[in-house]
């Protein structure tokens, strides 16, 4: 469905297994969600015509006179699932894939999909961009500078903002934007402290979303499309163990969530530049890994275990996980204006 050409900016989540928009109508925050993966099937006059009855985004790829079908976005793990074969990626560990060639030139084509409708000459896009992992200094700059040409090819003024900052926009208005975001994505858990809408401390956990998943698939054999499915439908934190899948991503969810409280111990515990908050803050949880139910219990309490050295006055999920980081980033656009 095409918005009428209203919203004063867009907010872009690129994330490495989901890419997000939000836009503003009126008084109303809208989104709009596309995995960022891809397929490539068979080409053939019918199942092209099938793809285009059916409404599915798709682009007809010729490389030496041989003709290939790519869908993008959603669609693509339901292909991958019936082809038995594992979708392709764009991003990995939070930024572009490397061994993916066709990488900026899928990415472009989801966020222009998802923009439809919304574009015009200039129109503000504040993206998400990842934080160097802890105790790495990972140059970013290629992936973020890559972003911000799509979005010039698309006629579109870019900005980027930390992650784990638009997740404090998102969610943290009622303190004055002080405390802490973190966002469970698929190639990376972000994390930013913020003081009065400062950014004060930002870095990365790279054990998220996609580790679990590649993980669980070395164990069990199944690929990595399939579970995630499994995980996103049905799988919960501490329950009953129905099947071996379920203990096997526990187990994982676990390592991850015991990583990511390791690296807020110890980054907190080591920051030198930390202000003097006066009071304790809050902590929101979001992003599409820390969706499963009892995700929040089982973090809060390994949290309580690890002597954190920061006063919180809670541990909340965000209201909204999947949007969050999206909301927060037309948060900051809006802001601007």
């Amino acid at each position: 469905m095409k918005h009428s050409h209203n919203t004063p900016a867009i907010g872009l989540d690129v994330g490495t297994s989901r890419i997000v928009t939000a836009s503003r109508h009126e008084e109303d925050f809208q989104y709009r969600t596309q995995l960022n993966a891809f397929v490539t099937v068979p080409w053939s006059k019918m199942t092209e015509a099938s793809l285009k009855r059916e409404g599915v985004p798709y682009v007809v790829h010729s490389d030496n006179g041989d003709k290939s079908i790519i869908v993008p976005g959603n669609e693509s793990s339901r292909f991958a699932d019936l082809l038995q074969t594992e979708t392709r990626r764009p991003m990995t560990r939070g930024v572009l894939n490397p061994q993916e060639p066709a990488n900026a030139a899928m990415l472009k084509q989801l966020i222009e999909n998802l923009t439809a409708g919304e574009r015009r000459s200039g129109l503000p896009v504040y993206y998400s961009v990842p934080a160097a992992p802890l105790g790495a200094e990972e140059n970013l700059t290629y992936h973020e500078a890559t972003i911000a040409q799509i979005l010039r090819e698309l006629d579109c003024s870019p900005t980027p903002i930390n992650e784990g900052l638009a997740v404090v926009f998102s969610e943290l208005e009622d303190t004055n934007y002080s405390g802490i975001g973190i966002s469970f994505g698929g190639g990376l858990v972000n994390v930013c402290l913020s003081y009065l809408a400062v950014p004060v401390l930002s870095f990365s956990v790279p054990k998220a979303g996609d580790y679990i998943d590649s993980s669980a698939s070395t164990i069990t054999g199944e690929l990595s499309t399939r579970i995630r499915l499994e995980k996103e439908e049905s799988f919960y934190i501490n329950g009953h163990f129905s099947d071996k899948l379920h203990q096997v991503l526990n187990v994982y969810y676990d390592e991850m969530i015991r990583a990511v409280v390791a690296g807020l111990k110890d980054a907190f515990a080591n920051a030198r530049n930390i202000p003097k908050m006066g009071k304790p803050v809050p902590m929101v949880l979001s992003g599409g890994s820390a969706m499963p139910r009892g995700f929040r219990d089982r973090f809060e309490k390994l949290l309580k275990e690890s002597d954190f050295p920061l006063p919180l006055s809670e541990v909340r999920m965000a209201k909204s996980p999947l949007d969050a980081t999206a909301k927060g980033a037309l948060v900051a656009a809006l802001a601007e204006l």
